[in-house]
């Protein structure tokens, strides 16, 4: 039997031209399998030792050593203890193994079967990996394949001699291929499927529209022109941000091209999506104005602590700064990061005469003074009681207060600021346990909600997302977070 073991694995190595290991892992495998099967216990453990000189194998049940507080699996697995009751004096130790050798059993026509088989599925699985790392090694951005087969999740692309995956949420909404159409997209990632490996592909993502600029404008790759931003809603409408490097190039008409042929290569490709080009700016109110394109900005007002920009606009330029859907505000909000709220001119002066007023009133009840005074304040800019208490006196004095009137203001607002601290936290006791525990929010969050009078998590979850917005100045999407989580176990109720 040794001398058949040995031409076997000498004839199955040469055969499918792998190295003779793996010819011998496949068969002390094969020969374990069996061994298992015989014992009718498939959960244990079997190794199998195959002498690679003379063919002579020998075959071992073992059970890894463990604590007893991680004691699991008996058909595997012994504990120090059961092990020194059985082998008095053992030198053995947790996380090692203890074996038993059993009887050979004959390598039969199955069991030579099985090894076939798994030197087979290897040589499949070392041909798959080289040119997985071949692939790799090639750094391809943007590659181009040809649609192998359509299934339900999503695309199988072949390149080469690769298959990979367009998923269904990285293709392009109403977007139709057939079996043998060329296409291009982007590498996204490697995903791990179990021991193999899958390549997963995008078309939607705003790196393969910066790609494909990169392919088709010479002035970017060269470093002459910069992508600093881009926005997408695939399929339908892209905004990209553009800053030239060489002030004898005009960003905008280099990658729109003449008479539109670069940017309409892009777009062709994308199945029709309109590309907006607007010039980028380390000015924030400039970028907003640009990404707005093409609606014309009355006004820019930033809000540098919401991380907000209120723009304003003529009546007649709302609807095409806000676009079909909100489409197009939605793109310059992500182009800039910036939260952007679009109003008219009219709501922006509403807008800002109650403001005026809130901070009037303020100023009035915690400073205890007339409205002429508050108006005074407000028309000086001063919009909080911190800021009247820690400004420098000086600037107070040049409103045309004078030093006593100063020193009492400044009193009154420090006073004012300890007395409302002091309250903020006597309503931060009465916040319910399942609102201070919920994920996403944090002590300032249960500050601003304290004081909106929102103490518990049903509170929290009856609001809008743009009344969350309003009372805390979080971001659109940490609004939606919370209160998604704050409203998580009303779906988990209805579906008891």
């Amino acid at each position: 039997m040794s001398r058949e073991m040995l031409q076997l694995a000498e004839a199955l190595a040469s055969e499918k031209n792998v190295d003779p290991d793996v010819v011998f892992d496949a068969l002390e495998f094969a020969l374990g399998t069996a061994a298992k099967k015989k014992s009718e216990r498939e959960h244990m453990d079997v190794r199998v030792e195959i002498n690679r000189d003379t063919g002579e194998y020998s075959t071992y049940r073992r059970w890894l050593i463990v604590a007893d507080e991680d004691y699991t699996y008996p058909d595997t697995e012994k504990t120090i203890e059961e092990i020194q009751e059985e082998i008095p004096g053992t030198t053995i130790q947790i996380g090692e193994y203890y074996e038993e050798q059993l009887p050979n059993e004959a390598f039969g026509r199955q069991a030579a079967q099985t090894a076939k088989q798994i030197i087979l599925q290897r040589i499949r699985d070392a041909e798959r990996e080289k040119i997985l790392n071949e692939f790799l090694e090639r750094k391809e951005d943007i590659v181009m394949g040809t649609v192998k087969r359509i299934e339900r999740h999503g695309l199988i692309v072949e390149i080469g001699k690769l298959d990979a995956l367009i998923p269904r949420d990285q293709m392009i909404p109403r977007e139709n291929y057939r079996n043998g159409d060329r296409i291009r997209a982007l590498f996204l990632r490697v995903d791990e499927q179990g021991s193999r490996k899958q390549v997963i592909l995008s078309r939607t993502s705003r790196e393969f529209l910066v790609k494909l600029f990169e392919q088709e404008v010479p002035e970017i790759a060269d470093g002459l022109l910069e992508i600093k931003e881009a926005a997408r809603d695939p399929g339908q409408r892209a905004k990209i941000a553009v800053k030239s490097n060489d002030q004898r190039i005009d960003p905008q008409g280099t990658c729109i091209g003449v008479r539109g042929s670069r940017i309409n290569a892009v777009s062709n490709e994308l199945n029709g999506e309109r590309i907006d080009v607007v010039l980028w700016s380390p000015e924030t109110a400039q970028f907003v104005i640009n990404a707005l394109s093409p609606a014309e900005v009355t006004r820019i007002l930033i809000d540098e602590d919401k991380h907000a920009v209120d723009v304003v606009v003529a009546e007649d330029q709302l609807a095409l700064a806000i676009g079909r859907g909100g489409q197009n505000v939605r793109l310059a909000a992500d182009l800039t990061n910036w939260q952007l709220n679009i109003m008219t001119v009219q709501e922006a002066e509403e807008r800002h005469a109650a403001e005026d007023a809130a901070i009037r009133n303020l100023f009035v009840q915690h400073l205890n003074v007339d409205e002429d005074t508050a108006d005074a304040l407000v028309q000086e800019g001063f919009s909080t009681l911190e800021e009247v208490a820690y400004v420098p006196a000086e600037e107070l004095v040049e409103i045309g207060f004078d030093e006593a009137t100063v020193d009492t203001l400044r009193n009154r607002a420090r006073d004012a600021i300890l007395t409302l601290a002091i309250a903020s936290e006597e309503k931060l006791e009465e916040i319910a346990e399942d609102l201070k525990t919920l994920e996403g929010v944090d002590q300032d969050m249960l500050r601003d909600l304290a004081q909106a009078g929102i103490i518990d998590r049903d509170g929290l979850a009856e609001l809008a997302i743009d009344e969350l917005i309003e009372i805390t100045g979080v971001s659109k999407e940490e609004a939606e977070k919370v209160i998604m989580a704050a409203r998580a176990h009303w779906f988990e109720e209805e579906n008891k």
